[in-house]
């Protein structure tokens, strides 16, 4: 009788640690957790979206799909940025990635030579927000002609838009490019054609 004893002593022991622990951290540190970043950064823990006109227009952490000569485009995705789907593309030096960026840079009209490799090259994710200002200057031709505007003042939208390195050398600069979007449309409306 006494090993039936003991092993339901042990059994009762580990669930109740169990509960005591599903409780611990499955609910109360994640809602702890919620309650901080609803105090401390509430915009970052609501997904930092972004409005414009009164109409969500997506999120500064995600990067978006953008067609036509009259915007910037993002850096290239494997997902065709999804959030269903993140991820890269997992090619490793060979001929399969050396294709992947040569038809990339037939398709942006670049030189795999002197592109910045983020115009050529997928990221991790697939969803990232940001390109680098090299990208960003190298579509500042396409996007000036296709809206009848200045080069110069697409250029100056560029600059503007272009974000430093966190705390001053953490990472590298970049452009948002929803944020340069959003100042585009602002700037003008895309020419009939």
């Amino acid at each position: 009788m006494r090993p039936v004893n003991n092993v339901l002593k042990q059994s009762l022991a580990g669930l109740r640690a169990m509960l005591v622990l599903t409780v611990l951290l499955g609910v109360l540190y994640p809602a702890a957790v919620w309650g901080v970043g609803q105090v401390v950064a509430r915009d970052q823990a609501a997904g930092s979206l972004v409005a414009s006109g009164g109409r969500l227009v997506g999120s500064s952490l995600l990067g978006q799909q953008w067609t036509g000569d009259e915007w910037f485009h993002s850096r290239p995705s494997a997902s065709d940025h999804s959030g269903e789907t993140s991820g890269g593309t997992n090619l490793g030096p060979g001929a399969e990635l050396d294709a992947a960026v040569a038809d990339r840079a037939r398709a942006a009209g670049l030189n795999p030579a002197t592109a910045p490799a983020d115009a050529l090259t997928a990221s991790a994710s697939g969803l990232d927000p940001h390109i680098s200002p090299a990208y960003a200057v190298t579509q500042v031709e396409r996007v000036a002609a296709a809206r009848g505007v200045d080069a110069a003042r697409i250029r100056q939208l560029v600059d503007e838009h272009t974000q430093g390195r966190t705390a001053g050398f953490l990472g590298q600069p970049r452009v948002d490019v929803l944020e340069l979007n959003l100042a585009l449309a602002r700037l003008s409306a895309p020419s009939a054609g």
